[in-house]
């Protein structure tokens, strides 16, 4: 045997020889398939390509042993964090990310340490070149720091951190990292280099500046890092004119390090956001109004005074909406959304059984453009009757104007937005008679066109229209409507526009679907043209995993509604023998014991932040024991939805969001779980309303019954016919075979993918 191996040696350094060393590059070619290593095993040193080899060339020297440790600690974490030692760092409910996360950190983070041991020395000392390796061990030891503490890896970033790591040691071991970072100016380089470019200040500055002038953004929010830097000032400055509120924070901070950074800044805007931070009555309330300084239009003395006064301040705010200044835009936006639904929508919604002199008391003194904006920006929460209410004041106070010279005074700003909430309540015949024909018309082809514009997954608009065919009742409308439609494709057509033919077709079959969708076979055939499973219902065996059970997971958070909303749902269960419930120390399970077999899983209401470690406590069970859910369910206000949507994957099929606007993150939730179906309300969620929707959901799936959205909302619609006080808000409740908005988003991908 060994007469044999002796043989075929020069056969297989001869092919080494032609495997081409990995040189350094921006899409780093993938690595060799994972296999597993021994760090450990010793090799006869032959002329070989050192960093390809697999294996060490010779013995780990006792004082670079503990630094390999230390990285095999770090590693150790990373694997065992789901629950499991197993070799396996796991993606929640996605096998493929699962696999390039494990392979990136255990397996590849493997090569990398035998690489750096069997690393050529390339003329230095010993002692230098001990020290050369032991910063590259701590390199790579930084990294999986950097992911243990990372509270959202994203398992491709890390995938290409490790590989940009590999490449980089070798850039570094052959006097070559100018040219590397050159040519691999990135975020991954930024990383990697706070250990591998200490001793390399030329590089650092120049990928430093370099970036800086790329992307201030991402830069700015990494000032710690060189706030003592010479070139520190012109990404300040950058950044001052895209993100004027990070600076500001770094202006009122604590942090001596980064206020000095700011305040030693020679910079005529950055001195305005530190004049804000430093001398404003109200800092906060002053920063929309930034570039009102700037350009001198205002002194602060003048902005502060504005705002001391609610109307005054909102009024203003709508104001720099309408000046469109690019500096701080997204502040005084949104300032604008934030103060409409705190100020205003909120206030109404609350009085909603008061008198309406007591209930619309807080916008007597607006003027129509503001009250235009109130009701676009309150989308997400506004009632029904606040809607109204507000609306009928716009309408009396814009006298003599018409419909179209106030949309003209907002710069037709949100003009779709309106018009689809106008068509949801009812108004739009109202609004659209102050318009003489030849506008109306002109105005009605506006909200029909020009949807094909923007990037290809700039779908605002073209859902706005979507969800308006859903509640248009005029006839002559409609019908001019579906021309306009047809005559935009046609366009669409001879402009090669994929995304407007697309958005055209879809909106015909939507608007012809929706006459015949309120029954099971219209909703089959719809279903069938969309080219979509079943808009009306979700299979039963869609929902069960291997072992025939439907797993389901709800969210709960610790604030007080929080609380009272998981009693309320426990309650729901326990006195009804169908149902069994265990207490864990983060969460809750709930088991049917009759029918068929059901497990929900809902985390307990900790006090903050102590919901968020019970969730993700949870999850991680959930994960470790292969478990995943098929319905999620969200049970908290709307600033908690985006903590419920990051935990959604591909399996779920089922997404109840009984909180205020849920209607409105679709888009984010058919990222997330592309073949969800989602029960959300318009406006504001309720408790009394979310618990028969679940418990019906619950009924049909102890059958193992499909659930059949059309026939589950008839009988909800029979369950609120006679509670008056819930039917405004179970009317904004929008069932999945109704969600226009929905199903046009899932239509659309499905085509433009194909």
């Amino acid at each position: 045997m060994r007469k044999v191996a002796l043989f075929l040696l020069p056969v297989f350094f001869f092919l080494l020889a032609f495997i081409p060393t990995v040189q350094a590059q921006d899409h780093v070619a993938p690595h060799p398939p994972p296999v597993h290593i021994n760090k450990y095993k010793k090799r006869d040193t032959l002329k070989i390509n050192p960093y390809v080899v697999d294996t060490l060339l010779a013995p780990i020297p006792i004082k670079r042993a503990y630094f390999h440790d230390k990285i095999d600690k770090e590693q150790k974490i990373a694997d065992e964090a789901d629950g499991q030692k197993d070799g396996r760092i796991r993606v929640s409910g996605d096998s493929v990310l699962t696999a390039v996360l494990s392979a990136a950190l255990l397996r590849n983070v493997d090569r990398i340490q035998v690489m750096i041991e069997n690393m050529p020395a390339n003329g230095r000392d010993a002692e230098t070149d001990n020290q050369q390796r032991i910063r590259a061990l701590q390199a790579v030891w930084e990294l999986m720091r950097q992911y243990n503490g990372d509270p959202k890896p994203s398992p491709d970033a890390y995938y290409k951190l490790v590989a940009n790591m590999h490449d980089m040691l070798i850039a570094d071991n052959e006097n070559k990292l100018m040219e590397f970072v050159t040519d691999n100016a990135n975020v991954y380089t930024l990383d990697n280099g706070k250990v591998l470019l200490a001793n390399h200040p030329d590089v650092r500055t120049y990928l430093y500046r370099r970036l800086g002038k790329e992307d201030p953004v991402m830069m700015i929010k990494r000032l710690q890092e060189y706030a003592n830097d010479t070139f520190a000032g012109n990404i300040i400055k950058a950044a001052a004119r895209l993100v004027p509120d990070v600076l500001f924070n770094y202006a009122t901070s604590t942090n001596k390090l980064l206020k000095n950074a700011v305040e030693l800044t020679q910079d005529t805007l950055v001195q305005d956001i530190v004049k804000i931070a430093a001398y404003s009555k109200a800092p906060l309330k002053a920063l929309p109004f930034l570039s009102d300084l700037y350009y001198g239009r205002k002194t602060l003395a003048e902005i502060d005074t504005i705002a001391d006064h609610p109307d005054l301040y909102f009024e203003n705010l709508v104001r720099m909406r309408l000046q469109g200044d690019s500096i701080g835009s997204h502040i005084y936006n949104e300032e604008l959304k934030y103060r409409a639904l705190t100020g205003f929508v909120r206030q109404m919604n609350e009085l909603h059984e008061a008198k309406d002199d007591v209930r619309f008391r807080c916008i007597d003194s607006l003027k129509p453009w503001a009250l235009y904006y109130i009701m676009v920006y309150g989308q997400d929460e506004i009632y029904t009757s606040s809607f109204l209410g507000t609306f009928r004041r716009m309408m009396e106070r814009m006298k003599p104007q018409k419909g179209n010279e106030l949309l003209a005074s907002v710069r037709y700003d949100h003009f779709r937005t309106f018009i689809r909430m106008c068509a949801g309540y009812n108004t739009l015949s109202d609004f659209l008679g102050t318009i003489d024909d030849t506008t109306k018309t002109a105005l009605m082809t506006s909200f029909i066109g020009g949807l094909e514009n923007g990037q290809t997954d700039d779908l605002e608009d073209a859902v706005d229209v979507a969800d308006a065919f859903g509640s248009i009742r005029d006839s002559a409308l409609s019908v001019f409507l579906l021309k306009k439609v047809r005559e935009n494709y046609e366009i669409s057509y001879k402009i090669e526009s994929k995304k407007g033919m697309v958005v055209y077709s879809l909106l015909a079959m939507l608007f012809e679907g929706n006459k015949i969708s309120g029954n099971d076979t219209g909703a089959a055939v719809a279903s069938e043209r969309l080219h979509l499973p079943p808009i009306n219902k979700v299979r039963f065996k869609d929902l069960v995993d291997d072992s025939g059970i439907v797993y389901q997971q709800v969210f709960f958070f610790g604030d007080e509604d929080g609380k009272n909303s998981y009693d309320t749902y426990l309650n729901d269960f326990k006195d009804n023998s169908n149902w069994k419930i265990t207490v864990d120390t983060f969460w809750t399970v709930i088991s049917s014991v009759t029918g068929k077999r059901i497990e929900i899983y809902a985390n307990r209401p900790l006090d903050e932040p102590q919901d968020e470690v019970a969730t993700d406590s949870l999850i991680k069970y959930l994960d470790a024991h292969n478990i995943h859910p098929t319905v999620m369910i969200h049970r908290g206000h709307s600033y908690h939805l985006p903590f419920t949507l990051s935990k959604l994957n591909k399996q779920v099929r089922i997404v109840i969001l009984g909180s205020c606007g849920g209607y409105h993150n679709l888009a984010v939730v058919l990222d997330h779980a592309p073949n969800a179906h989602i029960v959300s309300s318009k406006q504001t969620g309720v408790m009394a309303i979310n618990e028969p929707i679940i418990r019906a959901m619950n009924t049909m799936l102890l059958d193992g019954a499909d659930i059949n959205w059309i026939i589950m909302w008839r009988q909800l619609d029979t369950y609120f016919l006679d509670k008056k006080d819930l039917q405004e808000k179970y009317d904004d409740y929008v069932p999945p075979y109704k969600n226009l908005g929905a199903i046009f988003i899932k239509a659309y991908r499905q085509m433009m993918n194909n």
